[in-house]
């Protein structure tokens, strides 16, 4: 089998155009084509008036070595690749201790799968409850302005990617296809099969609920247990006489004590009480940077006139999505952040007192406003200097403010983009309707961030409207804050995924400041997966 690329065929093209185009540029006749499968489909918009359709397919030929001879050094036609995949280890008939997994997030998900699959009977902890009960309290927040601090867009079966557009596609390199098998999973678990082939798959929060339900069910089934509502309050690290430390066990909330050799941390970016916790056993953790801003919200209609022009709305182009990046004249860089087509801002906090907004977007993305994070990147060496925890407290601050200046009630503080540029609060919002919920409050969200911050963003709006119109238009909508774009701690590991200094603890995903999104967090899961059942094997060789 070979795999064809950069094939392009107008927008609306008939179906029979794809067999006849690879025909064409294979140069073969009709009968050498034994069959073909779309591998990957895209859209090119860069010229409105003419949008193109871009697949890579691949084909079965009669003679694939004779055409392979005659493209030989066309980087666009390869053989297919080998993304199967082959699991590293089998666990043996006795292997001690079960392993620990500390987080139901997309890679706590992914290392108990990858375990189970090979024999070692995970143990799954997480904090919050299972994704429909955990569903209920979220909208509690959302709905009442109530918040339970265990239970939330945070915390919880499926993880803070469980409350989001569901994008499932990542820059990370991928070498090994691991990508593939994370998709492959979700389908078997319930996700629309186009996610496969879709240059950009996503599936939106009501189908991860349902495939998080059918991956647990599987993980069991293979001899995994997951147990929620079981917040993990310390961790048991043994020094022995050469001074190496290493894990023994996990203390519950409750008391509970699980002896356990090999414990992952998969805790999410927001676990900030576990961050500490690790800090005050000593485990190797570091500040980290991330990004800190609001949400921007458009009519999704205009976001699809601006990128697709006259084809706005066509069925194979869907909504509309954009991605902008400013350098400020201060230093700062801008950029827009987890953008989500057709959806809506969601209440995101997980302490009390505390706003923080996000994005969300169901499969259809049919929503009436399209919304973004507008963020700008800070570092621990300009911004949070002082301690391995600063720039968890820095979030805290500016989350403490927004609480306060939407008026105490969960309620987020929101500002038209023409009073923002202009330095003035507003008093009332405009023709674009703010979508987060339990609602916005007109004020001046200059309050909100450090003035670096306000000064950068009141920099990238308008040269961000001149690469889309309307984008700085008077009446968007900001709302305020975004400030969980990524871990802002990294908790070290070695070659081996191991902490630096403590034997047998391995930090994992997005928590642990090694993803960022469903994809490469499910995919630094089974990484770690592999690693802890290597480490087992050869522990009890």
């Amino acid at each position: 089998m070979l795999r064809l690329t950069e094939l392009k065929l107008p927008l609306g093209h008939e179906a029979a155009a794809l067999p006849a185009a690879i025909l064409e540029r294979l140069g073969v006749p009709a009968e050498d084509l034994i069959s073909f499968a779309v591998a990957r489909r895209a859209n090119d918009a860069r010229r409105k008036a003419a949008i193109l359709m871009v697949y890579s397919v691949d084909v079965v030929l009669r003679d694939e070595a004779l055409v392979l001879a005659r493209f030989a050094g066309d980087r666009n036609l390869q053989p297919t690749p080998d993304t199967a995949y082959r699991p590293v280890a089998q666990a043996p008939a006795e292997f001690g201790s079960r392993p620990v997994v500390i987080g139901a997030g997309p890679c706590g998900l992914f290392v108990g799968l990858i375990l189970a699959e090979m024999g070692f009977r995970p143990i799954i902890l997480d904090r919050g409850k299972v994704v429909r009960e955990r569903t209920k309290d979220t909208w509690g927040l959302w709905r009442k302005g109530v918040l339970n601090p265990e239970s939330n867009v945070q915390f919880g079966e499926g993880g803070a990617g469980t409350f989001s557009d569901g994008k499932l596609y990542s820059q990370v390199k991928d070498p090994r296809h691991l990508g593939r098998k994370v998709l492959t999973e979700f389908v078997l678990a319930g996700a629309p099969p186009e996610i496969l082939t879709e240059a950009h798959p996503h599936v939106g929060t009501f189908r991860l609920v349902t495939m998080v339900e059918s991956m647990r069910e599987k993980i069991e089934a293979l001899g995994g247990e997951y147990r929620f509502e079981n917040r993990v309050e310390d961790i048991d690290v043994a020094i022995g006489p050469d001074g190496v430390r290493k894990v023994r066990g996990v203390v519950l909330q409750d008391g509970g004590y699980i002896e356990a050799d090999h414990v992952v941390l998969a805790v999410g970016h927001s676990a900030r009480d576990t961050f500490q916790m690790l800090f005050d056993r000593g485990v190797h953790i570091e500040a980290k940077p991330f990004s800190i801003g609001f949400r921007i919200e458009h009519p999704q209609s205009w976001i699809d006139r601006a990128r697709f022009g006259t084809n706005a709305g066509h069925e194979d182009l869907g909504a509309a999505a954009y991605s902008l990046s400013h350098h400020c004249s201060n230093g700062r860089t801008v950029y827009s952040f987890c953008m989500c087509p057709g959806g809506t801002v969601v209440a995101a906090a997980s302490e009390p007192g505390r706003v923080v907004t996000n994005g969300m977007s169901q499969y259809s993305r049919n929503e009436r406003n399209a919304n973004a994070g507008i963020v700008v990147g800070i570092t621990p060496d300009k911004d949070y200097p002082d301690h391995p925890l600063a720039g968890i407290e820095l979030q805290r601050k500016w989350e403490a403010q927004a609480f306060k200046a939407g008026g105490k009630t969960y309620a987020a503080p929101g500002q038209r983009v023409g009073d923002f540029l202009a330095a003035r609060a507003s008093t009332a919002l405009g023709a674009v309707v703010p979508s987060y919920r339990p609602g916005v409050t007109p004020t001046d969200l200059a309050s909100c961030l450090p003035d670096y911050a306000i000064t950068a963003i009141r920099e990238a709006l308008p040269v961000f409207g001149r690469q889309i119109p309307g984008f700085s238009a008077d009446d968007a909508v900001l709302t305020g804050v975004e400030t969980r774009t990524s871990s802002p701690v990294r908790i070290t590991r070695d070659g081996e995924f191991q902490s630096l200094n403590t034997r047998q603890l391995f930090p994992a995903g997005e928590g642990a400041g090694y993803a960022g999104g469903i994809l490469s967090a499910a995919i630094d899961g089974i990484k770690v997966a592999e690693a802890v059942a290597r480490s087992i094997v050869a522990t009890r060789a």
